[in-house]
């Protein structure tokens, strides 16, 4: 498991598949852990389960700052892999300790004194803002420990060690998706907490995360080599990460306003709206989490080979992942639009419900086909480096497109309106990104 990859002389479809496979199922344990943190909250009622989906975006926002920071830590450390300076990504490593620590009590503290009106702001109401609050203030003691394990799981990756960062994953959706029926509804010596018991599972989950982590990262076969002195503050190392993570957090954040904008919209037809967004996410989010663990599996394979010279493995590398990721996103797409309404009932039995998600979902996964290429090209921008780029090319679909489609859409067509706006959002923005995308890798070709 410990097996490290060499990334610069191992032929290229294997290597991305040893690369991806760990990311996907790491991410598929994520999903499938949504997916049963959404079936035993939509049993306790579907005021949970709308207030669920509500918080989402706040737990976003801790990933947002996690991810960013990692995306940023790993690609940093991959090049600096590639380009044999190895001091540099020995002293990354130990920035993360710093970092997801000062992000994690600050925003602890913004969620304690400014709770409700930071539940306001995400969408919720009278109905639900109960639940919400119940959830929130237990989940929010996570973000410290997610924030780090995110981080890490980025690092284990760019060292070649796809198979740790998927074995961290792996464990914390095991604990949260044990523990939360136990804590939900109670049994034996566990109390019946309702929503907060699934919010005090996902506490415990980052906390086992948190913990293999950092076992992982100290182990003496880690090129990392982790020395009290480089988890000292270190203000170029940091200016570094964020040169290509800060964009990435910015990104994430505009997808949680995303989030929030749906919220809003979709209040003013009910919580069966809103819950019915909860549902389509979570079986959304089983194939584009493969796409990012694609993505993922790609990124050190692209900074590795920009540090070392390897321009022509770097474009065959990404030309091989978009052909891969877009067969299994069609093919997902026709799966998930014939057994629609067979999936949608898993979750629920209330009628009014499934009739509902049945149809968003129907259209919600019809951009998949547009994603696989988008997730593929943007991961790539990561890996160069180029995180500026990524975020100004997402900044536009979402801020240009999407969130004006899904307000006018919706004000004109209703509830369809608003499913509508995410496919024909994510097609205008294909066009945009691949186009730059092609630019960048002919430059490659000619390097």
């Amino acid at each position: 498991m410990d097996k490290r990859l060499d990334l610069a002389k191992e032929a290229i479809f294997p290597l991305i598949i040893k690369m991806s496979w760990p990311s996907i199922i790491a991410m598929l344990a994520i999903s499938v852990y949504n997916f049963i943190d959404t079936f035993w909250l939509a049993r306790l009622s579907s005021q949970a389960l709308a207030a669920l989906t509500v918080c989402f975006p706040i737990q976003m926002l801790f990933a947002a700052v996690g991810v960013g920071t990692g995306v940023g830590a790993g690609s940093f450390s991959a090049r600096m892999f590639g380009a044999k300076n190895y001091s540099q990504a020995q002293h990354t490593a130990g920035q993360i300790f710093f970092l997801s620590l000062s992000f994690g009590l600050s925003i602890i503290v913004c969620v304690l004194f400014f709770g409700d009106a930071i539940l306001v702001f995400f969408g919720a109401f009278d109905e639900i803002m109960d639940e919400c609050r119940a959830y929130l203030n237990v989940v929010v003691f996570s973000a410290p420990f997610l924030i780090f394990s995110m981080m890490s799981n980025n690092l284990l990756r760019a060292e070649g060690r796809p198979l740790l960062s998927m074995t961290v994953v792996l464990i914390s959706s095991f604990v949260s998706a044990l523990l939360d029926p136990l804590l939900i509804f109670g049994f034996g010596p566990f109390p019946s907490l309702g929503i907060s018991g699934a919010a005090l599972a996902a506490v415990l989950a980052q906390i086992f995360a948190c913990f293999f982590s950092v076992y992982f990262l100290s182990m003496r076969s880690s090129r990392f080599h982790l020395q009290w002195k480089f988890l000292l503050p270190n203000l170029s190392i940091i200016q570094s990460i964020f040169s290509t993570g800060l964009p990435t957090i910015v990104t994430n954040l505009v997808l949680t306003i995303v989030l929030i904008a749906y919220n809003h919209v979709l209040s003013q037809f009910g919580s069966l709206a809103i819950g019915a967004l909860g549902i389509c996410f979570r079986i959304n989010g089983l194939v584009t989490m493969i796409l990012y663990g694609i993505g993922f599996g790609l990124m050190p394979i692209v900074g590795f080979s920009q540090g070392a010279g390897l321009h022509e493995r770097l474009r065959h590398s990404v030309l091989l992942s978009i052909r891969v990721a877009t067969v299994f996103s069609l093919t997902s797409s026709i799966v998930l639009a014939i057994f629609a309404r067979p999936i949608v009932g898993i979750f629920t039995a209330d009628p009014a419900l499934i009739d509902i998600a049945t149809v968003a979902l129907r259209i919600y996964i019809s951009a998949l086909a547009v994603s696989a290429p988008i997730i593929i090209y943007i991961n790539m921008f990561i890996g160069l480096g180029k995180g500026t780029l990524a975020m100004y090319l997402l900044l536009v679909r979402d801020t240009l497109f999407l969130i004006p489609l899904l307000l006018g859409l919706s004000k004109f067509f209703g509830l369809i309106g608003a499913w509508l706006a995410l496919p024909i959002s994510m097609l205008i923005a294909f066009f945009l990104i691949s186009s730059k995308a092609r630019a960048e890798l002919n430059r490659y070709e000619k390097a």
